[in-house]
């Protein structure tokens, strides 16, 4: 996910996120883990005033499960598509006032679900 384009003169310092992560399901949880925290630093860079950086994530134990095996070889045969733009209520200055409603996401265009089972 890609913050809304920002005016080129727009000189807020930039929020950055960096996520470490003890373990990573490849397939299943790191795509939501990236999505959220994604999410979460444009959050926090709205409401202290600055404009969103870098999204850096670290995977210590990174894993794709066997029972993903042919899923992941699906999913590397796809043509990425272009990010979509988040756009969040400009209007919003507490973290905590967030609600529904205050989130666009414009331009998704994702390629058909691929299910997989949960590893256990």
């Amino acid at each position: 996910v890609a913050p809304a384009a920002a005016a080129d003169d727009d000189r807020r310092p930039r929020l950055s996120c960096q996520l470490y992560q003890r373990s990573a399901d490849i397939f299943l949880g790191v795509p939501f883990n990236i999505a959220s925290y994604a999410l979460l630093t444009l959050m926090l860079a709205q409401v202290c005033g600055y404009r969103a950086g870098d999204f850096v994530h670290t995977l210590g134990d990174a894993h794709l499960y066997s029972n993903h095996f042919e899923q992941a070889r699906r999913q590397l045969t796809r043509e990425p598509r272009h990010l979509p733009q988040m756009r969040l209520n400009p209007a919003v200055t507490d973290l905590f006032g967030f609600r529904f409603d205050d989130f666009e996401l414009d331009g998704y265009d994702p390629h058909p679900h691929i299910a997989a089972p949960v590893a256990v």
